[in-house]
């Protein structure tokens, strides 16, 4: 492709509004354009590169067995109401409308409910399974902080695959091939990244694992530890603790007066005690019964963990009249003395503290020396929180790390979780009927083009892998000479000819123009054709990699850049 009748525009500077290397990088080196706030247009360069990492999850995908499908984005929100899910996903980030028909519709931002009830009617007995489907396509989600351009962002491709099977034991069979083919396809598309455990969140299920990307960029957090190989998910990560149980006497509780001060810092500080003597109290409504959780001042409680505890669908945080119903006291001022009516759930380390600093119930009041068994009762106790660096490897017990990550992948085993809901059933050997038992597998291929760009570039711009980058080589045409231009157009017409995927600057611009635009877009060889070069007979040959040049008489120049761009 020649650059003059191309449509590559490079620009100079970081626009303002980008925070990722990602970001920056791919509207600066001509990728994509903003149109609204989570919404981009790919422009040619872009769509190259994003085919190229969709060709990858294709081959890996077939190379499995798996099925290609293509799926409806318009979804009827009855679908959804089947599962429950247009309470807990539609309504929380979905977008959804009326049509003219006075119908209510939903833009899918997953697909899971979509092909239980394609499969629904065809899949009738165990002779039809395994079976994989998978498909790619866009998805939308109102997220409520679009950022980082394409790493989150409201429209969104992903490729998702659904696995239907008989038993456990072939669930575990296909999530296994899942599994090797998203290696597989990290690796061909040079990520370094870790399979951490997960938690399944909105999906649902028993078992679920992420591909994460290591990145200052990510929205996620993993917990790492330093000695063995154990990963996981901030959500997931179960908090392990040597903490000791402290062991004062209890002291006569006393109230005290704590004016306008409603956070565990203001009222640590006001008291000079350390955050975590204080017990903080968040009321929340689950499901269709209020629940008091009870989590120490300097942690952080975690709603994930809380679902799975309870088993409950939804949960939400009760607002400030709801608070004061079941308290008696504002927001802030929650406390379990006293409290009545409402069942109490505590994270672990609440078990280890004593005279501790908790709320009254009352506005502008706390208590201290507040005990367990003594003041108050708990119903459950549970890991609660947050995993932090004080905690420990739940696998080895040595020192665990957390970092910022990006999440490229996720796997799950669903179960039945929308084949019953759904009626997906089958006949099985015996002739009774089953349920179908699913698995989901999905990818951000989106995101995966932005973890390749971040792991991969330099001040200068993109370093693209060799799979990855939309040409395979740049033809740099700096002089203006009938000789230059000669043997320019002939290695890229050779080259083409013989099925290589070659960007040919030819434009009348400046050399220092054409050398910026070329480290910018990070194509992975650059051939460099000059004055100072053709007086000695050569071409030069530059590799974006490791910026490392060679020359090459003209006469061997066609032969030897076949070679290079075969290995």
């Amino acid at each position: 492709m020649r650059w003059s009748n191309y449509y590559l525009p490079t620009l100079k500077e970081n626009p303002k509004e980008a925070e990722a290397q990602s970001h920056k990088l791919m509207i600066r080196a001509g990728l994509i354009r903003k149109l609204a706030a989570g919404t981009y247009s790919y422009l040619p360069f872009g769509l190259k590169a994003l085919n190229n990492v969709e060709n990858i999850i294709r081959r890996a995908m077939n190379e499995k067995d798996a099925l290609e499908v293509f799926l409806p984005a318009l979804h009827p929100l009855e679908i959804w109401q089947k599962t429950g899910r247009d309470v807990t996903l539609i309504d929380d980030v979905g977008f959804s409308f009326t049509d003219r028909h006075g119908n209510k519709m939903v833009l899918g931002p997953t697909h899971e409910e979509i092909i239980t009830t394609l499969i629904q009617g065809d899949i009738k007995s165990y002779k039809q399974m395994p079976l994989i489907l998978y498909q790619i396509q866009s998805k939308f989600r109102d997220e409520p902080r679009p950022r980082f351009g394409v790493i989150r962002s409201k429209e969104f491709i992903m490729k998702d695959a659904y696995s239907f099977d008989v038993d456990e034991k072939s669930l575990d069979e296909s999530y296994k091939k899942m599994q090797e083919a998203y290696c597989k396809i990290m690796d061909e598309c040079g990520l370094d990244y870790i399979i951490v455990e997960a938690d399944p969140g909105m999906m649902g299920g028993k078992e679920s694992a992420e591909f994460m990307v290591i990145s200052d960029s990510g929205e996620d957090v993993i917990v790492k530890c330093l000695e063995c190989d154990y990963a996981a998910s901030l959500e997931a990560a179960p908090s392990v603790t040597n903490e000791a149980k402290r062991k004062e006497k209890a002291l006569a509780i006393e109230e005290i007066d704590t004016p306008n001060k409603i956070t565990v810092e203001v009222v640590a500080k006001a008291l000079k005690v350390p955050e975590s003597s204080l017990i903080k109290t968040l009321i929340y409504k689950a499901d269709d019964d209020y629940v008091a959780v009870l989590v120490r001042g300097d942690k952080r409680l975690n709603e994930a963990k809380l679902i799975k505890a309870l088993n409950v669908e939804r949960l939400r945080l009760a607002d400030d009249k709801e608070i004061e119903s079941i308290t008696g006291g504002p927001v802030g001022f929650s406390g379990p003395v006293g409290l009545k009516g409402i069942k109490i759930v505590a994270d672990t380390l609440i078990e280890n503290m004593s005279n501790v600093i908790a709320g009254a119930n009352k506005k502008d009041k706390h208590i201290a020396n507040v005990n367990l068994k003594r003041d108050f009762k708990v119903d459950s106790f549970y890991d609660l929180r947050y995993a932090d660096v004080d905690d420990l490897c739940p696998k080895c017990g040595k020192q665990i790390e957390i970092k910022r990550s990006m999440e490229v992948g996720h796997i799950f085993k669903l179960g039945t979780k929308y084949t019953e809901s759904l009626n997906a059933k089958f006949i099985d050997k015996n002739g009774k009927e089953q349920p179908i038992i699913m698995g989901c597998y999905g990818i951000g291929v989106n995101r995966v083009l932005a973890a390749i760009i971040e792991l991969n570039h330099d001040d200068k711009g993109i370093v693209w892998p060799q799979e990855i980058s939309p040409f395979k080589a740049q033809i740099l045409l700096l002089d203006d000479s009938k000789e230059a231009l000669s043997i320019a157009d002939s290695l890229y017409n050779e080259l083409s000819l013989d099925g290589f995927d070659i960007l040919y600057d030819d434009r009348k611009i400046q050399a220092g123009v054409k050398f910026k635009d070329a480290d910018l877009i990070g194509v992975p060889v650059q051939i460099i054709i000059g004055s100072r070069g053709l007086e000695k007979g050569n071409v030069e040959i530059k590799y974006r990699q490791n910026n490392k040049k060679e020359e090459i008489a003209i006469t061997n120049a066609a032969l030897h850049l076949k070679k290079i761009l075969t290995m």
